[in-house]
């Protein structure tokens, strides 16, 4: 008869989602995103979480993780607060939308969906992106930056990410703001959007909370060492690593996805 477990994950596990959220704070604090691009395929393929609960896991874990990357940018007055408060807005909407989403769509969908947004984001860090100089804010970009944070809120509700992926490209295209500006922005807009998302997702228990607070002291420890780096790396460098990552990524979702449907176990 075997001994009775104190604790649904053993030592192994424990440590595994560790190097995850290190993984995860590292590619924070070098490419201003919350990590739940890393989080969510992590907590899937490696921690085995349901695709559901990994978003929501994933969306608790980015908010420290952000909170440290953003100390390493804010010392560096790398952070537009105008632009972020602009984006908050939406964002805090946006996310009630998207973890609303999160109760309903089938764990298929929400796969597929975050793949498509990994590829999508890899073709855009290929493409050059001009970079100016912070300006005044018209009445219309205002308008444009709630808008940009609602559908980034929307996403992080839903795929358990930051948000960054969007806010990022948004910010150097719209603003022409410099990439290192752009990802601190990014990171000061991502803390209230997780606590809005996460609030929601602990209510409905989309959220694996022992999970992300592991993952959450991983990504402390090296997201302030990846603001560091993203600092001396060029941003042609900074995209290319960053794209190819995500590429394989996307790739590893999607076959996962396609050999659940041949055996006939999609939770819908």
């Amino acid at each position: 008869m075997s001994e009775p477990q104190t604790s649904q994950r053993d030592t192994k596990q424990l440590l595994a989602i560790l190097f995850v959220g290190i993984g995860a704070g590292f590619l924070s604090g070098m490419f201003g995103v919350g990590g739940g691009i890393l989080l969510v395929p992590g907590l899937v393929l490696v921690i085995k979480l349901d695709q559901r609960m990994a978003h929501g896991t994933s969306l608790a874990a980015v908010l420290p993780i952000s909170a440290s990357s953003l100390v390493s940018y804010w010392m560096h007055d790398n952070v537009d607060w105008r632009v972020a408060l602009c984006l908050a807005v939406g964002a805090l909407a946006g996310a009630f939308i998207g973890t609303r989403l999160l109760e309903v769509l089938p764990h298929r969908t929400l796969a597929l969906a975050f793949s498509g947004l990994l590829a999508v984001t890899a073709i855009r860090l290929f493409l050059p992106l001009d970079s100016g100089v912070r300006g005044v804010l018209s009445l219309g970009m205002i308008a444009a930056l709630v808008f940009i944070g609602l559908i980034t809120g929307v996403l992080a509700g839903l795929l358990g990410v930051g948000g960054g992926v969007v806010m990022i490209p948004a910010m150097m295209m719209l603003l022409h703001l410099p990439a290192t500006l752009a990802k601190g922005t990014s990171l000061a807009v991502i803390i209230p959007t997780s606590l809005m998302g996460t609030w929601r997702n602990r209510a409905k228990k989309n959220a694996d909370l022992q999970a992300a607070a592991i993952l959450g002291l991983g990504g402390i420890l090296s997201a302030y060492a990846g603001g560091w780096i993203s600092g001396k790396m060029s941003d042609t460098v900074s995209n290319v690593l960053f794209a190819s990552l995500l590429i394989v990524v996307a790739v590893r979702l999607i076959l996962q996805v396609r050999a659940e449907d041949k055996a006939g176990v999609v939770q819908q």
